[in-house]
Parts: structure tokens; C-alpha cells; sequence
């Protein structure tokens, strides 16, 4: 019986709470109402509490109802706000505490969709008191009493802060959180219109009482409790009789002022019975209401569901709406980009035109510019390499002379600079090949001992002048003879090995090779170049792959046309490998790389060598077709050596009617020759001699002319100035195939 009286002590409080704030609060959102309504909601609100406080709980339920389903039904967010919180109230004071809850927490939902803080506190005030008196969860009640608190002091509410510190206090001396309580009791007891008309003045009073009396205060707690007692006999209030006689026995028992305290305690006694009587009146009224309450939330369920009916509408015309905005958007926008995208196609296609004019007009000049180039390259190499062929091999035979010994010094310094001059050609030349992509491809079988003693052999003047030391180093693992592009292994080793004795003095230049890899069929090498000369500072140790990259050392005068590493470069990266360097200034440098070769059988290498013998050579005819004189010189006295019997033709037509009266076993053929060129003369020739091996000895560069060459009737080419032992097997490998009845032209 004494908690069904707690209760409803509760419950009287907290409506007396809102009673007292809920009108002025709400009233703050009433001005844009129309007054019709306002008077309307005014009449159902205030019916509505009346009948509250008269305890009939039946037909406050039936106006509040009729209330919330106005609200709903205008949507003002106000009025559903203060349905659902009447209902709360409604709820409690029929035992119904899950629909208390449910209502006070839409009541909240709705305070804040209203924007209206006073209402928005009012919810935080009502939920904290539930969440204190009937789920006894004293942390999360403290939680919204803290934000009710703060709303209150944010709209300077006198009014509604007493009756939140009111509360909180409450809450706080149930989770026995006296500096709390004690906290709120100061800041109710400083409000400005805190007096003895307000109605917490009395229940303040006992809570402060009640907080010294745990605190030990007893004189203090009494002062408060008479005080209490004394305003709440004027005003006859039960209920804080009740609960201030309770406190005040309790403090006089402590004190062991057993007579005063029994006596306090026969007062207790008294109010509590009168307040039972109160609670049995309302259980009577409460009861009889019960039984309409299922009939009066059917009312609420289908005002709410047709307000969330509406709402759906609503809410799916605003959601078609938005759609169509986006969609009207999106294709606007689309439309822009399509208008934006179709002008700057136009644009860019102006200019695409214009652009493909410019190009057109740039390849064509490149594309001339090019063949001046190739023209160029052709006139120069044919105009250098004649007067070379006729240095180079008048030197190279009058160092076999005996009798000129004494001027050995100089015929090898003479040869040196034709061949350092001859080398220059040759790197102009094969740059301007690897940037047009005409590098040659073709193989032939060598012996690479005798291939490295043949490039270390042109290299013997300058490791003389410069006082080195050269040797070479060549595994046993490493298979005798490959076969595979000489050519270009000739001009990677000759640029390594050239600027290693270029650039070292009183040193040693070592060239090392070695097997990475040896199968039957094919041998992958490695060749190593090291010197001890000036070595190369790593800031410019990827400079000096560029085109026409040059160190600056003022002790050396050698500078060349910076184009060797960069041949280098680009051979090997034609091949599928790569130049490597190690190197410290002042320390010498170190250059390695790998190619792949094929392994040649020992029944090949017999052939090859077969290809060498020159007695084959003995008393075999050979007309030269040569305009140059020096150079007709030259061809005869190397082949004479052989004890070739040589002719001379000085021109094409000329060359014709010495084939149709003697009978030749081969003819060298130039090609830029006056009266008749050589190829005319061998398709003249052809016409009534297709055996007799014609063979193209031009100082031209031949891979534009390779095709007119070999159309022309002609069995193979051989390039002036040229190594004196692939000129003979040229011409030996042509006889041979002659007097055997094959043709099988090759360059070398």
C-alpha cells in the first residue's frame, strides 16, 4: 500500500509540474496559429486539465485524444507535442506505464521537430522522471535532467529551472548523489523569484531537510521540516505533510528523541491513512476508465495512421517531386555537357586539321630532309672512303715492303690516321643507321681468338703511343668459332677498347671473356673491358651514353665525336642486352656486356677454312673495274701478291668489251663509275654471261643500293676501305662456288 502511495504522489507532481509550465511554454508557438484554432486547442487543453484534476481520468483521455488527433491532422507539431504528453500523463494515472513511456517519448520527438526549446525541456523533464520512478535508472534520468536544466538556464526560465532543480533533486537523493542534490538546492534557493508562494518552496524544504539529515545535520534538517510543516498546514498539502513528518521522526529517532520522534510519527501515521483514502478514490475512477481505453487508443492508432498516411503521400509526391527535379537537372546538365562537348569537338577538330596540316607538312620536309641526309651520307661516304681505300692499302703494302723498314714508323702512323679517320665514317654512319632503323643483319662464322687479335692489332700504334699494356683473357670454356653479326660485335669492342687506350696512359687495359651460358647450339658471352686510365665520375656515368657527350679533362687532348658509347648503347639495345659500367675518377673504368652467338660445328669450320686458302687464288683472272687510279693500284698490287694476273677496265663500257674478248674468272665492279656505271655494265654483261662472278667493289654506302646491287646481276658486295683477309675470301668463296656451279651471294 505505501509504494501504490509513492506512486501517486509521483504522479500528482509531475502533473503539477506541467500544468504549471505547460501552458506558458506552449503558448510561446501559439502566434501563428489562426485564432479560430487557437481557441479551439485552448478549449480542449483546458477541459482536458480540469477533468485531470478532478480525477476523471476517463474524459481527460477523451479530450486529450481529441486534441492529439487535431494535431495530427493539421500537422503542427505543437499540438501533437502536447497530445502525446497529456496522454502520457493520462497513461500513468491509469497503472499503464509501457504507454506512459511510449507517449512521452513521441511527445519528445515531436518538441523537436516543433523547434520549440521549452517544449524540447518539458519532454527531457517528463522522461527523466520516468526513467527515475518506474525503471529506477538513475544515470540516464540525471542525463535528461541535465539537458532539461540547460534549456531552462538558456531561456532564462525561472519558472520552469525551479521546477527541473526541483526534480533533479529527486532524482539525485534517490541515487544517493547528495553533492548533486546539494548543488540543485543552491541553484533553486538563488532564483530571484524564489519565494514562499511558489509551490516547490515546501517540497524544497523537506529535500533539504531530508539531504542534512544524511549528512549528519540534524538541528539544521529539523529547521527546514518545521518550516515545511508549517507552510504545508496553511496550504493543507497531504501529501508534503506526509513526507516532512517521515523525515522529521526519522531526524528525532537519530537524535534519540524517542518521545518527539513517536510523536512525529503518530503525525505520519495520520496523513497517510488520509492519503490512502485519496489513492482507493482514484483506483475507483481509474478502474472504470480502464475499461475505454483499448476503445480510445483505437482512435489514436488510426488518427496516427492517417497522418502517416498523409505523410507517405507527402513524402512520395516530395520524393517525385525531387525526382523530377533531378532527372529535369541531370538532363539539363547533360544537355550543357553534350552542348560544350559538341563546340569544343568542333574546335578540336579545327585544330586537328590545322595540327594534320602542320605534320603533313613537317613529315614531308623531315621526310626530305631525311633523304638529303641519306644523300648526303652516301656523297660523303663514297668521297672519303675512295681516297681512304687508296691510304689505307698503299700503306698496309708498303709496310709488308722490306725495304722500306726504316720508314715503319711513319707508314704505321700514316695507316693509324686513315684507319682513326675511317673509324669516324663508320660511327656517322651507323648512328644515322640505328636512328632509321637500316641496321644490317647478317652472320658470318669467325674465329674469335683471331677476331680479338685482329681488334686489338688496329689498336697497336695508339697502346705504343700512350705507353699501356693490353691483354686479353678468353676462358677455354669459350667455344673457338661462332658465328654471328661481326659487324656490329667489331664496333662495340673497337669503341670500348679505343676509348679505354684513348684514355690511359702508363696503364694496363685488359679485355676478358667469359661464358654465361654454353650449349651445344648457342653460347651466351661476356665481354669485359677494364682500364686503369682516368675513370669516369659517377655524376657522369649515364652522360656519357648521349649523343655527342663529351668530359672535360684538361690533361687529354682526346675528345672525338662523343657518338662511340652511344652506338654502344643502341647495338646492344637492338640485341636484348645492355652496356654496363663500373667506374671511380682517377681509378680507371670498367665496361662489361653479354651476346648470344652460335656454336659452329667442327664440319663447318673445315669449310670455312677451306674458303682461306689461297692457293685457289694462283693464276686466276680477275678484271678491276676502277675510274680511281690509286685505288686501281691498290686492288692489283694486293692481288698480284697472290699471284693473281690482274686486268684493268676504267669504266662500265669498257669492262663490257674486255668479258666479251677474254675470259675471266671474276670481276670487281664499281659502282660510281663515268661513261657506264657498274650496275648497267653487269646487266649488260649478264645479257650474254650469267656464270662469270661479278662482284660490287664501291665505296658507296650499299644498304640503299643492297636491292639494285644484287638486281642488277652482281653475286656479292664488298665495301672500300676493307680488311684484307674478308676481301680475299670474298673473292676465294665466289671462285669456289663458281667452279662448283652454286650461287650464294653474301655481304660482308
Amino acid at each position: 500500500m505505501f509504494v501504490l502511495l509513492k506512486l501517486f504522489m509521483f504522479k500528482k507532481l509531475l502533473f503539477y509540474c506541467f500544468f504549471i509550465i505547460g501552458i506558458s511554454g506552449f503558448a510561446q508557438n501559439l502566434d501563428s496559429i489562426p485564432l479560430y484554432k487557437k481557441a479551439t486547442f485552448e478549449e480542449l487543453k483546458e477541459n482536458a486539465n480540469i477533468y485531470y484534476n478532478r480525477g476523471e481520468y476517463r474524459e481527460s483521455l477523451k479530450l486529450n485524444i481529441e486534441l492529439l488527433k487535431k494535431g495530427l491532422e493539421e500537422k503542427n507539431y505543437n499540438y501533437i507535442h502536447q497530445g502525446y504528453r497529456n496522454l502520457g500523463y493520462d497513461y500513468l494515472e491509469l497503472n499503464d506505464s509501457l504507454h506512459a513511456k511510449e507517449s512521452f517519448k513521441k511527445s519528445e520527438k515531436y518538441a523537436k521537430l516543433s523547434q520549440n526549446d521549452t517544449a524540447t525541456a518539458l519532454s527531457y523533464m517528463d522522461l527523466a522522471n520516468i526513467y527515475a520512478e518506474l525503471d529506477i535508472n538513475y544515470k540516464k534520468a540525471l542525463l535528461y535532467h541535465d539537458k532539461a536544466n540547460f534549456l531552462f538556464e538558456k531561456l532564462k526560465d525561472s519558472a520552469g529551472m525551479a521546477d527541473a532543480y526541483y526534480n533533479t533533486i529527486l532524482t539525485a537523493m534517490a541515487a544517493k548523489d547528495y553533492k548533486k542534490a546539494y548543488v540543485n538546492i543552491l541553484k533553486a534557493k538563488k532564483l530571484n523569484d524564489f519565494n514562499k508562494k511558489h509551490f516547490n518552496y515546501i517540497g524544497i524544504d523537506i529535500l533539504t531537510g531530508e539531504y542534512h539529515i544524511e549528512r549528519g545535520n540534524y538541528k539544521l534538517a529539523d529547521s527546514y521540516l518545521n518550516s515545511a510543516i508549517e507552510e504545508a498546514r496553511k496550504e493543507n498539502l497531504t501529501l508534503e505533510l506526509e513526507s516532512a513528518y517521515l523525515a522529521l521522526s526519522k531526524s528525532l529517532y537519530l537524535q534519540e528523541r524517542y518521545d518527539e520522534a513517536y510523536r512525529a510519527r503518530l503525525e505520519f501515521d495520520k496523513y497517510l491513512e488520509t492519503n490512502l483514502r485519496n489513492v482507493n478514490n482514484a483506483q475507483t475512477e481509474t478502474v472504470s476508465a480502464k475499461f475505454q481505453v483499448s476503445e480510445y487508443r483505437k482512435d489514436i492508432e488510426a488518427a496516427e495512421l492517417k497522418n502517416q498516411l498523409q505523410a507517405e503521400i507527402v513524402r512520395n509526391k516530395s520524393n517525385l517531386n525531387t525526382t523530377l527535379y533531378i532527372v529535369s537537372a541531370v538532363l539539363l546538365l547533360l544537355f550543357i555537357i553534350f552542348l560544350l562537348a559538341y563546340r569544343r569537338r568542333k574546335q578540336l577538330v579545327k585544330k586537328l586539321r590545322k595540327r594534320n596540316r602542320e605534320f603533313l607538312e613537317a613529315k614531308q620536309q623531315a621526310e626530305k630532309l631525311s633523304r638529303s641526309k641519306t644523300e648526303f651520307f652516301s656523297t660523303v661516304s663514297h668521297e672519303l672512303r675512295t681516297p681512304l681505300y687508296g691510304v689505307i692499302g698503299l700503306s698496309s703494302i708498303l709496310l709488308e715492303d722490306p725495304s722500306l723498314k726504316g720508314h715503319e714508323n711513319d707508314l704505321k702512323s700514316l695507316k693509324f690516321s686513315a684507319d682513326y679517320l675511317l673509324a669516324l665514317i663508320n660511327d656517322v654512319l651507323q648512328i644515322n643507321k640505328i636512328d632509321s632503323n637500316k641496321l644490317e643483319e647478317h652472320s658470318t662464322t669467325f674465329n674469335l681468338n683471331d677476331f680479338i687479335e685482329k681488334i686489338t692489332a688496329s689498336f697497336e700504334y695508339m697502346r705504343l703511343q700512350n705507353r699501356n699494356k693490353l691483354s686479353v683473357s678468353i676462358s677455354e670454356k669459350v667455344p673457338k668459332v661462332l658465328q654471328g653479326n661481326t659487324i656490329a660485335l667489331s664496333q662495340i669492342l673497337m669503341n670500348l677498347v679505343g676509348n679505354a687506350c684513348k684514355f690511359t696512359e702508363n696503364g694496363h687495359i685488359t679485355i676478358n671473356i667469359t661464358p654465361e651460358k654454353v650449349t651445344p647450339d648457342e653460347a651466351i658471352l661476356c665481354f669485359n673491358v677494364k682500364d686503369t686510365g682516368i675513370g669516369i665520375s659517377e655524376k657522369d656515368q649515364e652522360r656519357i651514353f648521349n649523343e655527342f657527350s663529351q668530359i672535360d679533362n684538361e690533361n687529354y687532348s682526346y675528345q672525338g665525336t662523343g657518338l662511340g658509347l652511344t652506338i654502344v648503347k643502341k647495338l646492344l639495345s637492338h640485341y636484348n642486352s645492355k652496356i654496363n659500367v663500373k667506374s671511380e675518377k682517377g681509378k680507371g673504368s670498367e665496361f662489361w656486356f653479354t651476346l648470344k652467338f652460335n656454336v659452329v660445328n667442327k664440319a663447318t669450320t673445315e669449310i670455312e677454312d677451306s674458303l682461306l686458302n689461297k692457293k685457289l687464288l694462283v693464276k686466276k683472272r680477275i678484271l678491276i673495274v676502277e675510274d680511281n687510279r690509286i685505288n686501281q693500284a691498290v686492288t692489283k698490287k694486293i692481288l698480284e701478291r697472290n699471284q693473281v694476273i690482274c686486268s684493268i677496265a676504267e669504266n662500265g663500257k669498257q669492262a663490257i668489251e674486255q668479258v666479251k674478248k677474254n675470259a675471266f674468272d671474276l670481276v670487281l665492279m664499281d659502282i660510281n663509275m663515268p661513261v657506264l656505271d657498274g650496275l648497267e655494265a653487269t646487266k649488260k654483261i649478264r645479257m650474254f654471261n650469267s656464270t662469270i662472278p661479278i662482284v660490287a667493289l664501291t665505296a658507296v654506302e650499299v644498304e640503299d643500293l643492297r636491292f639494285e646491287i644484287y638486281n642488277s646481276g652482281m653475286n656479292d658486295i664488298i665495301v672500300k676501305p676493307y680488311d684484307m683477309n674478308k676481301f680475299l675470301q670474298v673473292i676465294l668463296r665466289n671462285l669456289t662456288v663458281f667452279y662448283s656451279g652454286k650461287m650464294a651471294p653474301q655481304f660482308f
